[in-house]
């Protein structure tokens, strides 16, 4: 019997790590995300609150940064994964192109700036997971 419920409870403990590293990951991507837009508004590198991003420099500025910290992300879930570090890198990055995906849905017809930019988001979400992944890969061992 104490075996059973020591399993049950390290199975319990795994997932509450797992989701842990998962929230930790996607928390860093959004902070990060959010502080960076904040400072280039405040610093007039993008234009004021409310006007569409035209700029194509803009635009692959902000792409830039969402790939480094999408890639930064998953290799924090994978940091912190209790198994599996690739697999919750990957998770990480299903999520991100899950919610892209929400973004160019719901934002298509607001004219809030090219509509390449967030199919770019979707495109690299994948991508930039695995980098994650892959950088913590050759820590292990």
């Amino acid at each position: 019997m104490t075996i059973e419920v020591t399993d049950k409870t390290a199975g319990v403990r795994l997932r509450l790590q797992s989701v842990v590293a998962l929230l930790a990951g996607f928390a860093a991507v959004v902070v990060l995300s959010l502080a960076a837009d904040t400072v280039f508004h405040m610093l007039g590198v993008y234009p004021a609150g409310g006007q569409a991003m035209n700029e194509v420099g803009d635009n692959v500025l902000a792409l830039a940064y969402r790939c480094v910290f999408g890639t930064l992300g998953s290799y924090i879930a994978a940091r912190l994964a209790p198994t599996r570090p690739m697999g919750h890198a990957l998770i990480l990055g299903l999520i991100g192109t899950a919610l892209a995906t929400l973004g160019v849905v719901a934002t298509w017809n607001l004219n809030l700036g090219p509509h390449w930019y967030p199919i770019a988001l979707v495109v690299t979400a994948l991508p930039c997971a695995w980098i994650g992944g892959a950088l913590y890969r050759p820590r292990l061992g």
